[in-house]
This record gives structure tokens, sequence and C-alpha cells, in this order.
């Protein structure tokens, strides 16, 4: 779906030719002009619209909640699910989101194992798409492995491997290095993706002996900055990030999401990677490209890799603005759970603005949900 800060940011774009996937973008980033993206060529427009974002050409004024780049369509009131067969037999594929739809915490939601078998009885195509970076894909497929589901790892695409991926559709230089803020799916997904990396997890540990006259050193060879979810949260983390962003020439700043909450266990919301994100906003005064839901990034890479027409998608999710988004942004069918972050009253707020196709309790009301009419 185009949408006014698509198009925005497309009018910024100039081909060097209409059949040409040769772009340069209005930024001094030595990254991103006249990148031919090579094997990601089909979905590079996508991947330059998500909202280019370096030290040179971000604004200390723009929204904190810019949706990363979209803006919300106005449409009808959701409808509840009312003939699960009907919605079925229209669509090819289900992109599912985990926490809160599949599992919460470590704890599987009651009916999902069922539920996927009918749906792949019935030929559907099966992808899991989470904003969750700690682990990597192979990680992931332990944990549906775990919990009992047969689920293939090519079937699974964090925002790990988003973040992985998006770098080498640009072509970032091998000879770089990109500082981690975040957890070991990261560093998991940049290594197999040849890409030098520090920071992670063993910077947790790390300490700043504030005294007079110290100077924090960093590494100038650092062209990329990701932000995940990261539970060694520290001030060392802020502070090294914060030099690489402001004062290498260049430097990206990616996130992998801007979550406002996870669910680290079933009992209760836990702060997610959007406050780590916050932190860097704060002390840059730059906004992050995310690469995760709802950018349409992840969108068009499954697109293009499983040649899916994406109106033959459904996206299936607990979050509006995310996961609901996310699928609207790429043009797919929307069908809202209530078994996660969002209940019913948020969702029938006036304050909401975003309103999926359709909602329902869990995703395992396909396997009763039938029509009364014949």
């Amino acid at each position: 779906m185009a949408t006014k800060a698509a198009v925005s940011v497309a009018a910024s774009v100039t081909a060097a030719s209409s059949s040409s996937s040769k772009f340069v973008i209005n930024t001094p980033h030595r990254f991103l002009c006249l990148k031919r993206l090579s094997s990601f060529s089909s979905f590079s427009a996508s991947a330059l619209a998500i909202k280019c974002t370096s030290i040179s050409n971000c604004s200390p004024n723009k929204s904190a909640r810019s949706m990363e780049g979209f803006t919300t369509r106005t449409k009808a009131s959701a409808q509840p699910l009312e003939n699960a067969d009907e919605l079925i037999a229209s669509v090819e594929t289900f992109i599912f989101d985990c926490d809160g739809v599949i599992w919460k915490g470590d704890k599987l939601i009651d009916g999902v194992p069922e539920t996927l078998d009918m749906l792949r009885s019935k030929g559907k195509r099966l992808v899991f798409v989470t904003n969750n970076s700690t682990k990597s894909r192979k990680q992931y497929g332990k944990k549906f492995e775990t919990l009992g589901l047969n689920v293939n790892e090519e079937e699974i695409f964090a925002s790990s491997f988003a973040a992985a991926a998006y770098l080498k559709s640009i072509n970032f230089p091998k000879d770089k290095k990109v500082y981690v803020i975040g957890e070991d799916g990261i560093l998991k997904e940049l290594e197999l993706a040849g890409f030098q990396y520090l920071g992670g997890p063993e910077d947790g540990g790390k300490k700043i002996e504030l005294k007079p006259g110290f100077l924090m050193e960093h590494d100038k060879d650092v062209g990329a900055v990701v932000v995940g979810f990261d539970r060694y949260f520290n001030y060392y983390k802020v502070q090294y990030g914060t030099l690489c962003i402001r004062e290498n020439p260049g430097c990206l700043f990616i996130a992998t999401n801007r979550d406002a909450v996870t669910h680290l266990t079933d009992a209760q919301e836990w702060a997610g990677g959007g406050s780590m994100v916050g932190a860097i906003c704060g002390s840059t005064q730059r906004e992050p490209l995310v690469v995760g839901k709802p950018s349409t990034f992840m969108m068009d890479y499954l697109a293009n890799k499983f040649g899916i027409l994406k109106s033959q998608i459904c996206m299936v999710g607990d979050r509006l603005d995310t996961d609901i988004l996310f699928g609207q942004n790429g043009g797919c069918k929307t069908l809202l759970v209530l078994s996660g972050v969002t209940n019913l009253s948020m969702l029938q707020s006036p304050s909401n603005s975003i309103q999926p196709d359709f909602y329902t309790n869990k995703i395992s009301d396909f396997l009763s949900i039938k029509t009364a009419t014949v």
C-alpha cells in the first residue's frame, strides 16, 4: 500500500534509468549511494524506502513515534472472525508473529499445534516472523522444537536476521565493522553473513570510570550500530554506540524493532527493545532505520524469497502498531489475535486508528469457527 511517507521517501530517490536497479539517494552516506543491490534487486526499492538514516541526514525534530516512515490507513472497524474457512481459502500463506500468538515466554498457547497441522494439511505455507532479536533463526528453530512444533529454519524470520540481510542488501563494506547493542542472535546472524562485529553481551560487564579528563576511545572503523533487545544494556554501551553514530562519518543507526514491551515470561509484560533504541535516540538525537516490523523490508524479502503474492498473504499478530501495520503496509490481509498484547478494549478504543481486517481470541479459533449459513 502506498503511503504519504513512502511517497515522500521515494521522491528523494533518483533512478539512473527506469529499468535500472541503481539508485541515488539524496544523502552523503557512501554506503547507500549508487549501490547495485545484486541478489536483492527485486526488493531494492523497498529496502531504500524503509527510511534511510545516517548521522548526516537525520533531524532531532523527527517524531519518536513516526511509525518508521509509514502512516496508518483509515478503514472500517475490524470485524470478528466468523468464517475461518473462508479466510483460510482466500490466502496461500499465513505469516505468524510468535510472542503472544504462538507462545508467551516459554509457554505454548493452547491449540497452536493442532491449528498449524490443520493449515499445513490444507496446503498453506506457514512463515514465522518475530521482532525479537535475542535469537538467530537456528536458535529459534530449537525453541520451536522444544515446544513440540515442527518448524523448518527456512520458515523463521527474526529481526536479528533482518539486520544482517539489510546490511547485505546495501553492500555494506566487509572492511567496516558493526557495533552491536543486543544479544547473541544478532551476533550469530552477522557472522553468518560475513560481517565483522564487536560489542554484544561481552560489553555488558564493562564499566566507565569517570574521572577528570577521561576520554573514551571507540573504533573508527565502525560503520553501523545495530540496536536490539538487550538484557545486558548499560551506560558503556550507550556511550560507545553514541560515539560511533555521532563521530564516525556516515555511520548507520539500525534498530531491529521499537517494541515497547515484550513477553519474557507469561506472568507479565517486560520493557521491550524500544527502550534500548530510545536511549540511543536520546543521546544521538537521531532516528533509527528500523528493519523489523512494521517496516516492509522483511515482507518484501519474504515475498521475493518464496515468490508470494502479497494479496495472497494473511498476517496474524497480537500487536496493532507492529504486526497489523506490517501486514497493512505490505498489502496483506490482517488478523489480530487477542492472546497477547492487545485486548478488545484497546482495539475498539476511539484513539486507535489501526484496524485489522478481522480479530479473534487466538489462532486455535481457526479450528472451531464456522459460518452459520450454507
